[in-house]
């Protein structure tokens, strides 16, 4: 257990239930404000990570909730993933994230040490989050390719450009932390802090070229020509 101004950040157990439905709800309020989707989780599913002790809580001495993160697996714990991520409104920009997600990874590593950990995400804040953590950018095909976990993105807007791309690539970009080969946190924080610019310039021409009308146009052409270019230089980072 850990805290961070004032907030504890644990992990979850049972005796958290009760917090199921407030972070639920506020998924799901915080989905349709960034216009993209999340998986849809119910309270239970919630609960039974928590019993489970596969979910990190953070929270005020008072008991008020802050901040939520619970573990999937998938392809038989191949592959981790990290998800969920939720901070209530009044903490956001507190660093509280940052806290969560430290200490989700830690908890990954603790029970599936040989497991690559991974994440898909649209935000440059959660990226930096993940590149102090030793995650680096990859492409899609070298996530899990487990059915259930891409069947979980169809709650998404995205998921048509998803299925356009043939789950090749999409408007989220994807981060991997693999045990066995792997850079340094020092390294893939200082890439990120380097390349930050070309990172947001990435995701603007995804949101223009993914949701261009007519994808064969010249001016989409052009663009898909500078988006290659980027993705070469990340995915041979």
């Amino acid at each position: 257990m850990e805290q961070n101004n004032n907030i504890i950040i644990r992990v979850a157990n049972s005796g958290d239930v009760h917090y199921a439905e407030t972070i639920t709800a506020e998924m799901e309020t915080s989905a349709k404000a960034r216009g993209t989707g999340i998986v849809k989780r119910s309270a239970a599913y919630i609960a039974q990570k928590m019993d489970e002790g596969k979910a990190v809580i953070a929270h005020l001495a008072d008991g008020t909730w802050v901040g939520f993160c619970y573990i999937e697996t998938w392809s038989h714990g191949e592959y981790v993933a990290n998800s969920g991520l939720i901070v209530g409104p009044d903490f956001r920009k507190s660093g509280v994230a940052k806290g969560i997600k430290k200490r989700i990874f830690e908890l990954s590593r603790e029970k599936y040490p040989d497991s690559k950990i991974f994440g898909l995400t649209t935000g440059l804040a959660v990226m930096k989050i993940n590149s102090e953590l030793g995650y680096e950018p990859v492409t899609y095909s070298e996530l899990t390719q487990d059915e259930a976990f891409w069947a979980g993105c169809k709650s998404c807007v995205n998921y048509d450009i998803l299925m356009s791309k043939e789950r090749k690539n999409c408007m989220c970009t994807a981060m991997l932390y693999d045990p066995k080969d792997h850079y340094q946190p020092e390294e893939t924080k200082d890439h990120f802090e380097k390349n930050s610019k070309l990172y947001e310039r990435l995701l603007r021409w995804k949101q223009r070229l993914f949701k261009d009308k007519n994808p064969d146009s010249e001016k989409s052409a052009g663009g898909s020509s500078r988006a290659k270019s980027l993705l070469h230089h990340f995915f041979n980072f």
